[in-house]
């Protein structure tokens, strides 16, 4: 049987409960989120006030919300996607640390959305651009060493691309998100899950991603030790990508791809496993690199150092990692940060 206080001394209790004055016991907060249906934090006032119930049990508020979900047009979904564009575009020339609060704003919105979007032809587009988002946003959490986050991002990213019904979207999110395993140093596991990301694009991958995927999985496979699964990753990107200088894939839009960037991938992997070749690829891919990719000058010139160390030419290496300490710094680029350090320590 459950003992409580009389009558008199409850009417005290609650008046003192409403007025701050007395602390809710655990007991009396077990009873009364039994009784009233809410969380600690709404019984202790701790929720947002958006998040307190409204008249009617709160679902006129839920109606109107799925009413607002449901007048999503494909214009606002336009404007989601344009959003995440200009974060995408101010990503790469400026570094994502001073992004952190506008990217999790966009998220939020974006969940949000999809959160009271309640019949498919609405949930799908919404789904669509918050995989994008949310791929992005995970790409940036891992360049400021929030690995966490990056990791939960990916995870979002990839329900969102399921629900959206995009094998492109998921497979890039799971690409991406094998680098998380392989800078936390599970290399093998890595390997697996970005084979794995293209067995989930399926047919359906553009040639241009379809390429990428080859090309990642070539660098982790450079970063696992295996040389000729790397070579032959390398010899797959090479012929999926398609000819010219364009670079950008129209069906993926965080996709850039031409031979410039690929030739910089292939100088990657073949300095990380010695190969002599690497400074070739990689002084080709400095000339022709796009100007607006500032943050990724960084790693290109971390690439460059790591080839020239490989060789024994010191003088050369210092001065990539001076030049890529710059662009990190000016980026606030941790990931990069940590790998100047670690080849700095090999001088």
């Amino acid at each position: 049987m459950l003992t409580v206080a009389s009558t008199p001394s409850l009417k005290v209790y609650v008046s003192e409960w409403e007025n701050g004055r007395r602390p809710i016991s655990a007991r009396y907060a077990k009873i009364l989120r039994a009784l009233l249906g809410i969380t600690d934090d709404e019984l202790t006032g701790r929720a947002e006030e958006s998040s307190a119930v409204p008249a009617a049990d709160g679902y006129d508020e839920l109606m109107n919300r799925i009413d607002a979900a449901h007048s999503v047009s494909l214009t606002m979904v336009e404007t989601f996607m344009d959003q995440t564009e200009l974060l995408r575009t101010m990503d790469r020339q400026l570094g994502a640390a001073s992004l952190v609060d506008q990217m999790a704003a966009h998220l939020s919105a974006l969940e949000d959305a999809l959160t009271f979007a309640v019949l498919p032809e609405t949930r799908r587009p919404v789904a669509r651009a918050l995989a994008g988002a949310a791929t992005l946003a995970a790409w940036q959490a891992l360049d400021v060493g929030a690995v966490q986050r990056a990791w939960r991002n990916y995870e979002l990213g990839k329900r969102a691309a399921q629900e959206a019904e995009e094998p492109m979207y998921l497979a890039h999110a799971t690409a991406e998100q094998a680098y998380v395993l392989c800078d936390g140093g599970r290399p093998a596991m890595a390997v697996e899950l970005i084979r794995d990301a293209q067995r989930l694009g399926g047919t359906t991958m553009s040639p241009r991603l379809t390429a990428w995927l080859y090309a990642a999985e070539a660098e982790i496979c450079a970063r696992a030790g295996l040389q000729d699964e790397c070579q032959r990753a390398l010899e797959k990107a090479a012929q999926h990508l398609p000819p010219g200088e364009e670079a950008r894939d129209p069906d993926m839009l965080s996709i850039f791809l031409n031979t410039g960037h690929l030739a910089r991938w292939r100088g990657n992997a073949l300095a990380l496993i010695g190969n002599d070749d690497a400074v070739n690829n990689l002084y080709t891919a400095l000339e022709t690199a796009d100007p607006t990719f500032i943050r990724a000058s960084a790693g290109l010139r971390c690439d460059l150092a790591q080839a020239h160390l490989a060789r024994g030419e010191y003088d050369q290496a210092h001065e990539h990692l001076r030049q890529a300490r710059l662009v990190a710094s000016r980026t606030g680029s941790v990931r990069h940060r940590r790998r100047i350090e670690q080849l700095t320590q090999r001088l």
